[in-house]
């Protein structure tokens, strides 16, 4: 264990991260985290159409090393994996893999996993295996953050409403946020929806 706290696995994760880059082809990208919060994360998966297998993935992070660490672990996990098997990564898997988080560093595996799940929601959607409906669109937004309190906006109750209606997805944000808290989230929450086909405003 290193003095900040950090494992030799983390550190090796940290310097030596597996799946770095991205994939212009990919088939489903996502983004969860902010760049206000400190922490964020871009994913991109290829995935065999037949057999429903992650054939790669690949990051981009910013942030911590605990947040480098924790998202390298996870495409290792992923990778290779049926849809349904990726979908059953844990955060205290990723945990577990690097052999133990700082407890003020365990919601980098959390955003990481997040990051994972909702990638493979976009594709099911994209593939009409998924429905866009109000759920749907909840969780995908549970990437994004609230640079004030930490949380996820829906956890932090910045949502007012969401509305679904085929493919115009209209989302009403709390009516006390700022100018540019507002404008920030705007874009994260579109960030999210993105390469879905869908008609997405926010208020």
């Amino acid at each position: 264990m290193s003095n900040l706290g950090y494992t030799e696995k983390v550190l090796d994760h940290f310097r030596n991260p597996r799946n770095p880059g991205r994939i212009e082809d990919a088939d489903v990208t996502t983004k969860v985290g902010s760049a206000a919060c400190g922490d964020m994360v871009q994913l991109y998966l290829k995935v065999n159409p037949d057999t429903e297998v992650i054939e790669d993935i690949k990051f981009e992070s910013f942030g911590c090393a605990a947040n480098i660490a924790s998202t390298s672990a996870t495409t290792e996990l992923a990778k290779g994996k049926t849809l349904e098997e990726a979908k059953k990564v844990h955060f205290k898997d990723v945990v577990e893999e690097l052999g133990g988080l700082p407890k003020h560093k365990v919601h980098c595996a959390m955003l990481a996993t997040s990051g994972l799940k909702a990638a493979i929601m976009k594709y099911e959607a994209k593939r009409g295996k998924r429905t866009v409906d109000e759920d749907f669109v909840k969780r995908m937004m549970t990437g994004v953050l609230d640079p004030a309190k930490g949380l996820n906006i829906v956890a932090a109750k910045r949502v007012d409403r969401i509305e679904v209606e085929g493919k115009k997805v209209r989302v009403v944000l709390s009516k006390d946020l700022d100018d540019d808290t507002r404008a920030t989230m705007a874009e994260d929450i579109l960030s999210a929806l993105t390469g879905l086909d869908l008609e997405v405003s926010v208020e």
